[in-house]
Formats: structure tokens, sequence, C-alpha cells
């Protein structure tokens, strides 16, 4: 028998905004989301259209919207990082790397903000889409657990479903998505999942399936 090995690069794609507070922009919130899915198989692409080509888009429109606040005058206070990570299906393996070899300092990251999964609707809220899963945003800081709160009761009014959150949840979701690499450096995280649907992991996750408004209301949170 002849063992085959073979070595594939990863890339993480990391945008910056600088904060425009002089003493607070030197601390960072890192915003994340993978861009890597399950690629082809039997013939059949992966296209992933939804896991996770949909918390990508978002991550993107975050970064535009923070830039032209900025250029408008009114940025953030922190420093927003931006970050698309490879090798999540595989283990969460760019976030790992990041963690390991930080471009910035991950005691000045206070908080971690992974989309993962935001285009599509599940069987338990089919008949609403207007909602989101919140994973993990009380496990270390209850404060980010009340800064998400107060921002969706302001800004966006979405049921905000914390079924995934119970730690004794079989799924495990908390510890399956980048976030976790974050939470396990100390660094509050919050992970936002439209749940599971039929497509989950097929080649039938395709762009078409894909509802923009709900995807543009869970980025906006």
């Amino acid at each position: 028998m002849v063992k085959e090995t073979k070595t594939l690069q990863g890339s993480n794609v990391v945008g910056f905004i600088e904060g425009i507070d002089k003493d607070l922009k030197n601390e960072y919130v890192i915003i994340t989301a993978h861009y890597d899915h399950l690629g082809e198989a039997g013939g059949l692409i992966y296209n992933g259209a939804d896991d996770n080509a949909s918390g990508t888009s978002g991550v993107i429109e975050i970064a535009r919207a923070f830039a032209k606040a900025k250029a408008e005058g009114v940025g953030p206070q922190r420093s927003v990082i931006c970050m698309l990570v490879s090798g999540e299906e595989k283990g969460l393996l760019g976030s790992e790397f990041y963690v390991e070899f930080p471009l910035f300092s991950l005691e000045r990251t206070v908080a971690n903000v992974n989309i993962d999964m935001i285009g599509r609707t599940d069987s338990r809220h089919a008949d609403n889409p207007n909602y989101i899963y919140v994973i993990g945003s009380d496990r270390l800081s209850t404060e980010l657990h009340e800064i998400n709160e107060y921002a969706n009761a302001s800004y966006t009014n979405l049921e905000l479903d914390y079924k995934y959150n119970d730690p004794a949840d079989p799924n495990r979701y908390y510890e399956r998505s980048d976030h976790y690499n974050f939470a396990k450096r100390g660094i509050p995280a919050i992970f936002y999942f439209n749940g599971t649907h039929p497509d989950y992991h097929k080649h039938t996750d395709t762009p078409d399936k894909i509802d923009a408004a709900a995807a543009a209301k869970r980025a906006q949170l």
C-alpha cells in the first residue's frame, strides 16, 4: 500500500478599519466568517451559498459600512478587523492559525463577532425569517450579551433565539465554528447562525435559495 500525502495552502483575508478614538483605537473587535466549504465530490460542486458565502458576504458588507462611516467622520471608536478565514470545515484551521500567530494583540482584542450561515431559514422558523440564533454571547461576558440585546431592540428587532446556546445542546454548535478559537483564549465571542436546513452540507446549497433581505438584516445586527 502506498500512502499519498497532499498539502494545501490556505489563506486568511484581513481588512482593517482603524478606530477614531486615540486611546480605544488600540483595542480591537474582530469580525469573522469562513469562506471555505466542501469543494467537489463525486462530480458534484458543493456551492456553500449559505455555508458560508452568506457569512462571508455579510462581513464584506460590514467592512464596507464601517469604511463608509469612517470616511463620513462617524467611524468606530475601537479598531475593527474584518477577517475571512479558511479551513473551518477541516477543523477551524484558519482561525486557529490566527490566534496562534495574531496580527493584532489578543490581549487587546475585546470581542469576536462570528457569522456562520445567515442566508436561510430553518424549519423551526419557517413562518418567520425575522430571527437569528445567538450562541455564546453570555458565556464569557454578560456585557456582550447585553450589548447585543440593546442593539437588536434599538435597530433590527429580530427574534433572538438562544436554543443552541444551551451548554447541554447535543449539537454543540458553540464548539463548531471559528469564534471558539477566540473564546478558548478568553476573548468574549458571539456567534450568529440561521440553523440547518435540508441543503446543509449538500451540493444543493445554492445561491438561488438565499434570502438576501434576511441576510442583510442579520448582518446589520
